[in-house]
């Protein structure tokens, strides 16, 4: 799919369906206000008629309209008043289920032309475009009958004039890459666990250093692994025959003096809870618990595409975890790269055991900050659901970043205490530390697991647990929290 920017008259613009926001009210705004007097009031008549409420999100498709070069009209309601950023994103997510469900090839855009509060034309632009794209994503690596791909090929944001034009390019940009980095998190969280192994997340990640010159893959071996001391990491892989791996991949998009990012995203291929079996239903999920992997693998494409002035480091620990003879049992005690000792008295809580092994790799780095993402806890999802992500830091300004980027990707984070009462939780008689605390505030203590290998560094974790993925049908990975992570990243860049 082609997308420009274009400073034109939306009224001869040819194309097959012309996107036009209109208000709640029977006050028209001024892109729906030129359409309506060059259709002699066919917008304003269904406004009044009730076709179309005006709420933020509804729309109407208007075929055939008089006194216009587009085909259709794609009305989209935006409400009384200027859209804030949580408004607009839901416009937007609207406007594209709707295109791409249409039999069209060429989409043309008045969106970017509405004020958007605090927001400017390119970040409007970026949000459009980035929906547009991810609404494409369709999976088919196992399935068939998913080949009904939208025919959507030529997208044109008409801009309000010739100085904005630049900026609505920029964004475009922006948003397609951010949504190629979301769609490939997806795919890969889609794929079953038979295919979608540790191995294959090796491949995957050797495969982009070979398409993208700017990014450079390493994969330590279990052996390598063992000789590093990462016997915490290790024994979640010991009841499978599939061997676990650490993926480096590293983005170098500035001098080697400035210092790195470092992301960290758990990768359990699949998660059957070891020894600690989980129970049967909706087990199948359990292939999702390499979605902080994913979105890693995400993050690094977006960046290869966009190639900000940045260095980023996408550091991949994964494994499958599955029970067997040799699987570690509840109550081994295992030694981690910090030479911390770990009591496992739960083996279902094995995302914070290859985290905090990988967490002590970073160090190496010498990296600014550390952001690890995973599917930790369903504790998280009990607290927040599946709107917002929990967010911890040991570095208040790092989480007020990292909020602030959600709130602008429409990718929101809420930040959980890390405070001391729920760290003196995790006690144990038999090592320095267990593996889990108490019987609650688990996403909380699972995050002070984390903590105790996080001293040397500015870091915060995000418990995607609720997010990475939809049970409910259309059932499927969510690429979170790729548009935040790269909201953030972006931000960095001078």
């Amino acid at each position: 799919m082609q997308v420009v920017a274009r400073a034109t008259d939306p009224t001869t613009i040819k194309t097959e369906c012309l996107v036009v926001p209109v208000g709640s009210n029977s006050k028209l705004n001024n892109p729906a206000k030129t359409i309506d007097k060059a259709t002699k009031g066919a917008i304003g008549r269904h406004l009044k008629s009730g076709d179309i409420s005006g709420r933020p999100g509804s729309s109407l498709v208007l075929h055939d309209p008089e006194g216009i070069a587009a085909e259709r009209l794609l009305l989209i309601g935006i409400g009384d008043q200027a859209p804030d950023t949580e408004t607009f994103i839901k416009i937007c997510r609207e406007a594209s289920k709707v295109l791409r469900a249409l039999p069209i090839r060429s989409t043309a855009s008045l969106l970017c032309q509405i004020k958007i509060v605090g927001r400017d034309k390119q970040w409007s632009a970026t949000q459009f475009t980035r929906l547009l794209f991810e609404a494409g994503y369709v999976y088919r690596k196992t399935d068939d009958k998913n080949n009904a791909a939208s025919k959507l090929g030529k997208v044109t944001l008409v801009c309000p004039d010739p100085t904005t034009q630049n900026a609505c390019k920029k964004g475009a940009i922006q948003g397609e890459a951010i949504a190629t980095g979301v769609n490939h998190a997806r795919y890969l969280g889609d794929l079953p666990g038979n295919i979608c192994t540790p191995r294959y997340l090796a491949s995957q990640a050797r495969a982009l250093s070979r398409k993208y010159a700017s990014i450079k893959t390493r994969v330590l071996s279990e052996k390598q692994m063992q000789e590093l001391g990462m016997g915490a990491l290790l024994s979640v892989a010991a009841g499978s025959k599939q061997p676990a791996h650490l993926i480096a991949m590293e983005y170098a998009g500035a001098g080697k003096s400035v210092r790195p990012i470092v992301l960290v995203g758990k990768g359990v291929t699949f998660d059957s809870g070891g020894i600690s079996l989980k129970p049967g239903a909706k087990m199948d999920e359990m292939k999702y618990d390499m979605c902080g992997a994913a979105s890693v693998f995400g993050v690094m494409e977006a960046l290869a595409v966009l190639e900000p002035r940045l260095n980023v480091i996408g550091l991949v620990p994964t494994v499958e975890n599955m029970p067997s003879g040799t699987a570690t049992k509840p109550g081994d005690v295992v030694t981690s790269m910090s030479g911390k000792t770990i009591e496992v008295l739960n083996t279902d809580a094995e995302g914070r055991l290859i985290l905090c092994d990988a967490l002590t790799y970073a160090t190496r780095y010498k990296p600014e900050v550390v952001v690890d993402i995973a599917t930790l806890t369903g504790a998280c999802v009990v607290a927040l659901g599946q709107h917002a992500s929990g967010l911890f830091a040991n570095d208040q300004p790092l989480a007020d970043e990292l909020l602030q980027a959600g709130i602008a990707a429409g990718d929101r984070a809420w930040q959980m205490p890390l405070w001391d009462n729920y760290d003196e939780e995790l006690k144990s008689n038999f090592a320095d530390i267990p593996n889990i605390g108490g019987q609650g505030a688990g996403s909380i203590t699972a995050a002070c697991f984390l903590g105790r290998f996080t001293k040397e560094y500015r870091w915060a974790h995000l418990d995607i647990a609720g997010t990475a993925w939809k049970s409910a049908a259309p059932k499927g990975a969510t690429g979170r929290p790729v548009p935040l992570l790269m909201e953030f990243l972006l931000g960095k860049v001078a």
